[in-house]
C-alpha cells in the first residue's frame, strides 16, 4: 500500500471565535450584567491597560454611560457641537462647543465642557473634502481624520515629508487652520491573521496547511520546507526558519509583521494546551484540501517509511485527509496534538506537536 506525503492545492474556512472570560464569578457576573457581547474583553483590559477586574468593569461602565451622554448633547447642542472624548483620568466625558452661551448646558448634564473653534459639521465636512480629492494625494499621506481631542482633523505624512501637504490642501480647497499634520513612523499595512488549517504556499508553488500558531509564527510539517512563505491570499508572509525532515516531520515558520498569529483553528476551535489525548479518543484535524474531517487517535510512537525518508515517532489516526492537508492541525477538544504528515487510503498520521515545540523553542499560542 502506498504511502505519500500530502501535498497539492484548495481553499480555506472562516472564523468565528469566542472565549470566556478569566477572574472571579462576581467579575463574570458583573460582565453579564452589563450586557457585554465578549467576556474576553475585562481580562484583556486588565492586560494591556493596566487595570484590575474592578476597575475595567467601572471603566466599561462608565464608558458606556459617557457614550450614551454623547449622543444625548450632540443632539441637543446641534450646530454648535464640538466633538466629544473620553476623559480617562476623570472617569467624565469631555465636550466641545462653538457657543460659549451652551457651556453651562454641558456643565449641567455631567459632562465636560471646553470652548472650541469648530464644530464636529466643518470637521467632517473637511474630511469630506479631502475624500474627494483623495486620488490628488502624494503617496507620502497615509490618511486624515478628525480628532476630537484636538478639535482638528489630523493628516497623517511620512517622516520628512510634509512639505507635500500645502499643495494637497490647496488642491482640495479646505480650512488650512482646520487641519493638523502629523509626521507617522511608517505607512500602514493591511493585518491578516495565522490561523490553524488555512492554506500557505511555498516558493509561490506547492502548497501545505498551517499546524499551530506559535510565538512569532507557525509549526506545520517538515517536508513542506524550506522556502519563502505566502499565505493563502498570496500575500508575502515569511519563511521557514527550522526544517526538521526526515527522521523528524515539523518545522517552524516565521511570518514577518503583518501576519498575527492566532490561537485558533479556522474553524473557529480555540487552541487552550497541548495535553495528550490517549489511544482511542476522538481527534479532528483541519486541513487546506479536506478542511474539517475527525476520528479516533490510533496507535503512537509509529515509525514510517516513506519513500522520502523515514520519520520516527507518530501518531497514527483514522481521519480522512488529502494532498494539500500536510501540517494541518490535529485537536482533541481544545488541546493542540500534532501536524499532519502523511499517510494512505487508510491512515493517516501526525508528527507529536510536543516534541516540535521543544525542538524549536516555540511555545503555543492560546486562544
Amino acid at each position: 500500500m502506498k504511502i505519500t506525503k500530502l501535498l497539492g492545492t484548495a481553499a480555506t474556512a472562516a472564523l468565528a471565535t469566542g472565549a470566556l472570560v478569566t477572574g472571579t464569578p462576581a467579575a463574570a457576573s458583573s460582565v453579564s450584567s452589563i450586557g457585554l457581547l465578549n467576556t474576553e474583553m475585562v481580562p484583556a483590559l486588565q492586560r494591556d491597560l493596566g487595570l484590575t477586574a474592578d476597575q475595567a468593569l467601572a471603566r466599561i461602565q462608565s464608558e458606556t454611560a459617557a457614550g450614551t451622554l454623547e449622543q444625548s448633547l450632540a443632539s441637543a447642542l446641534a450646530g454648535s457641537f464640538g466633538g466629544a472624548s473620553y476623559n480617562e483620568a476623570t472617569g467624565k466625558l469631555r465636550v466641545g462647543v462653538t457657543d460659549a452661551a451652551k457651556l453651562g448646558q454641558v456643565l449641567a448634564s455631567g459632562a465636560e465642557a471646553e470652548l472650541v473653534r469648530f464644530s464636529a459639521a466643518q470637521l467632517d465636512s473637511t474630511v469630506d473634502k479631502l475624500n474627494a480629492g483623495e486620488r490628488a494625494a502624494d503617496g507620502a499621506i497615509t490618511g486624515w481624520g478628525v480628532d476630537t481631542k484636538t478639535n482638528r482633523v489630523t493628516l497623517n505624512v511620512l517622516p520628512g515629508k510634509s512639505g507635500v501637504v500645502d499643495s494637497y490642501l490647496e488642491k482640495t480647497g479646505v480650512d488650512k487652520t482646520a487641519v493638523s499634520v502629523v509626521e507617522t513612523s511608517s505607512a500602514p499595512t493591511l493585518k491578516y491573521d495565522v490561523r490553524g488549517g488555512d492554506a500557505y504556499y511555498i516558493n509561490n508553488s506547492s502548497r501545505c496547511s498551517i499546524g499551530f500558531s506559535v510565538n512569532g509564527g507557525f509549526l506545520t510539517a517538515g517536508h513542506c520546507g524550506p522556502g519563502t512563505v505566502t499565505g493563502s491570499n498570496r500575500v508575502a508572509m515569511g519563511s521557514f526558519s527550522r526544517v526538521s525532515f526526515p527522521n523528524n516531520d515539523y518545522a517552524s515558520v516565521r511570518v514577518n509583521s503583518n501576519w498575527t498569529p492566532r490561537g485558533v483553528i479556522n474553524n473557529g476551535t480555540r487552541v487552550s494546551g497541548s495535553n495528550v489525548a490517549a489511544t482511542g479518543a476522538s481527534v479532528c484535524k483541519s486541513g487546506s484540501t479536506t478542511g474539517w474531517t475527525c476520528g479516533t487517535v490510533g496507535a503512537k510512537n509509529q515509525t514510517v517509511r516513506y519513500a522520502e525518508g523515514t520519520v520516527y515517532g507518530m501518531t497514527a489516526t483514522n481521519v480522512r485527509s488529502q494532498a494539500g492537508d500536510s501540517g494541518g492541525s490535529f485537536i482533541a477538544g481544545n488541546q493542540a496534538q500534532g501536524m499532519l504528515s502523511g499517510g494512505n487510503s487508510s491512515v493517516t498520521y501526525f508528527f507529536p506537536v510536543r516534541p516540535a515545540l521543544s525542538a524549536t523553542g516555540t511555545s503555543l499560542v492560546l486562544g
